[in-house]
């Protein structure tokens, strides 16, 4: 019973930022349909195995959104919904006859939820793309990586997860808010490229006041430092140090047995050369060794665990982070006081019949 307990939401079923939202909607306890295609659809990107993870915590029920039938009986779904997120391209849905105005007449507080990497509006809209692209355009990509090297994808986790799907939930929660208090929902247009944008703005004000260049791998966060980067160590494994306030710093310098005369922090046209002392002395113990050495310090290391090892380490099995529901996964975040986190199972395919009847009960 999580604090979204008794809000129903439609999920059409798509890919990426849509299928994350619905998995967060879902696991802080809203009731989440997640409409599929039937009938000839493509097979899923998700299989079952797959599907425990991001499909946790909701049915899905086939629909045939081409057929006059079950566009009927899903807007009958949405007179009962708080919310439908989907993550076509512009127009798609307006072409089902499920677009937002449509939905609206049936059930004016609804919230429109809609996710894509261009957004509904601009020259752009139409196009196609990935998280790679929209990321690129919007200026946070070109930061990531060696500053000798091609710019490096940060998996899809900036336009997919973090600028999209996460903006999607945050406007759906504003937006359902809202809606309680006025009757009448709206359209939440979450584009990529504006989510990622805005997880830029730490680095849009420091570039303001000259605290940032466009040179990748030259900041202060970027890896340019000595002190805020990964480094290899004798084992192949790395750690990842985080000394940037000049009292972790010193503990730093003193767990590397270094003197604050022979390593000072701020001198720029030092940093090359410490940073290849510091590449020296980390490869010359193993990863979990440093570890160990660094636990009780305030030198801001650790350990760079594979996803294997972070479900098993100590402190995310103290908490919960990760769960096994049948496959070791994330648990859900963030927490809401004592409560447990929990992961519900993907739970069996629904028919749609079934779903309205249940829904107008």
């Amino acid at each position: 019973m999580g604090p979204l307990s008794g809000l129903r939401i439609i999920e059409i079923d798509g890919l990426g930022p849509v299928t994350f939202a619905g998995m967060v909607l879902a696991d802080m306890g809203a009731e989440v349909l997640r409409l599929t295609r039937g009938g000839n659809a493509p097979a899923a990107v998700f299989d079952e195995v797959g599907g425990q993870v991001l499909h946790r915590g909701r049915s899905n029920v086939p629909v045939d959104l081409k057929s006059p039938e079950d566009r009927d009986k899903v807007l009958a779904l949405i007179e009962s919904a708080d919310a439908l997120i989907e993550g076509f391209r512009p127009g798609v849905m307006e072409r089902l006859g499920l677009g937002p105005e449509v939905c609206a007449a049936r059930n004016p507080r609804l919230v429109y939820g809609r996710v894509t990497g261009w957004g509904q509006t601009g020259p752009m809209a139409e196009q196609v793309g990935h998280d790679i692209n929209y990321i690129a355009l919007s200026g946070a990509l070109y930061p990531m990586g060696a500053g000798d090297q091609p710019p490096s994808p940060p998996l899809n986790l900036v336009g997919d997860y973090g600028g999209g799907a996460m903006m999607l939930v945050s406007g759906v929660l504003a937006a359902m808010l809202e809606a309680r208090t006025t009757g009448r929902g709206r359209v939440v247009d979450a584009a990529m490229t504006d989510g990622s944008a805005l997880l830029t703005s730490l680095f849009h004000a420091l570039r303001a006041q000259g605290l940032w260049s466009d040179q990748r791998g030259a900041n202060l966060l970027d890896g340019g430092t000595p002190f805020y980067r990964c480094y290899a160590c004798r084992d192949g494994g790395f750690v990842a140090v985080g000394a940037l306030e000049p009292r972790f710093y010193a503990a730093l310098i003193a767990g590397l047995g270094l003197t604050p005369d022979e390593a000072p922090q701020f001198d720029r046209d030092s940093w090359p050369a410490l940073q290849a002392r510091l590449a020296a002395l980390f490869a010359m113990r193993d990863r979990d060794d440093w570890a160990a050495h660094f636990a009780e310090t305030e030198a801001c290391v650790t350990p760079v665990l594979t996803m294997a090892e972070a479900a098993a380490h100590p402190h995310n099995q103290a908490r919960g982070t990760f769960v096994d529901a049948g496959i070791i996964q994330p648990a859900p975040a963030p927490r809401f006081g004592a409560q447990a986190a929990e992961v519900s199972a993907e739970r069996p395919s629904q028919a749609l019949d079934k779903a309205l009847a249940d829904w107008a009960g």
